[in-house]
């Protein structure tokens, strides 16, 4: 199976993730999420990005919240929601919302 995981919070849902079985994961922030891929705590990436090969964030999310595509930490990939509309029905089999 193919899953991809909307993450729209900035609380770690680490536990969740490591529960999930799939194929082929990735990961997709989304909203409030998008922190995961642009914020360092203590000068540490979120832990999410440890979680899957495949990361997304979503570009008008993060413009949203006063920053730029060059604030998201180089293993995830920005995208529009074309793009993401394309990664879902291209990429994934199932879709799962944290």
């Amino acid at each position: 199976m193919k899953l991809a995981v909307f993450v729209s919070d900035f609380k770690l849902a680490s536990d969740t993730l490591d529960r999930l079985k799939a194929d082929k994961l990735g990961i997709i922030f989304v909203a409030n999420g998008v922190y995961h891929a642009t914020t360092k705590e203590n000068g540490k990436s979120s832990t999410l990005l440890d979680k899957a090969p495949n990361l997304y964030a979503l570009s008008e999310d993060i413009q949203t919240r006063g920053m730029n595509d060059a604030d998201v930490d180089k293993r995830v990939k920005v995208v529009n929601y074309s793009d993401l509309v394309d990664i879902i029905f291209n990429e994934f089999d199932k879709l799962a919302w944290l």
